[in-house]
């Protein structure tokens, strides 16, 4: 009987990213039977993701085709957003991919790209409400399924989103079974991790910190929502 072919997949990532974002997903995704994943980014080489840097990755350009794009988020996303040879990169992935995903702020690049109009889309609680400026609709769940584009929300989601998607390609079984070999068993310290759960100088302490770049980044997004329109 022959072998099936490899199931690509491509993390699409840009500076400052936010390693967890992909390497979450990564180690979850690599599993996958089958699977041959690769990290690439515009320039490819080196990229550095939150004080660590990662090395031989491949170039965008470079990669004809995928099975499954993944697009994760970081500060970086507002320079992303402007960055029309990334955007154009994700559209050409994301038309011949037989999955189009996100982690955390990754779906507002989606969004930049025109991947998510008319469709539901799950972001960082923090900028959830950015996704609208690309007609997409925002939704609060820690992953959203909408047809083929699946997204997960902030950060550690991803790890979530990742097994929702081998379920959805392997099975049950095969997801539980990698979720066993992980150890994947939250059981946080404390019951923060939600800004409605969070003690409230808790969400502000960290609101105060995203609010910095907010403005910059709400700007980024509406530009990168005005470019669409007039396509």
């Amino acid at each position: 009987m022959p072998k099936p072919p490899p199931f690509h997949i491509v993390f699409a990532l840009f500076p400052d990213v936010t390693h967890l974002d992909f390497t979450g997903p990564h180690q979850i995704l690599s599993r996958l039977p089958g699977a041959r994943v690769v990290i690439a980014s515009q320039a490819g080489g080196e990229i550095e993701a939150e004080g660590l840097v990662f090395s031989r990755v491949a170039r965008l350009a470079d990669i004809e085709h995928c099975d499954l794009l993944c697009v994760p988020g970081g500060f970086g996303v507002t320079q992303a957003m402007a960055d029309e040879a990334y955007l154009k990169a994700l559209r050409r992935l994301a038309a011949g991919a037989r999955y189009v995903t996100s982690v955390c702020t990754g779906s507002l690049l989606l969004g930049a790209a025109g991947l998510l109009q008319g469709r539901k889309a799950a972001c960082h609680w923090a900028w959830r409400d950015q996704l609208a400026l690309f007609g997409a609709t925002p939704d609060p769940a820690r992953v959203v399924r909408d047809g083929n584009v699946f997204t997960g929300g902030g950060v550690t989601a991803g790890i979530d989103f990742a097994l929702t998607v081998v379920a959805e390609i392997a099975g049950a079984e095969t997801a539980q079974a990698v979720q066993l070999a992980v150890e994947y068993a939250p059981d946080p310290p404390f019951h923060a991790g939600r800004p409605e759960t969070a003690p409230p100088a808790v969400l502000e302490r960290v609101q105060a910190i995203y609010d910095r770049g907010m403005d910059e980044r709400w700007a980024a997004a509406r530009r990168a929502g005005e470019a669409l329109r007039v396509q």
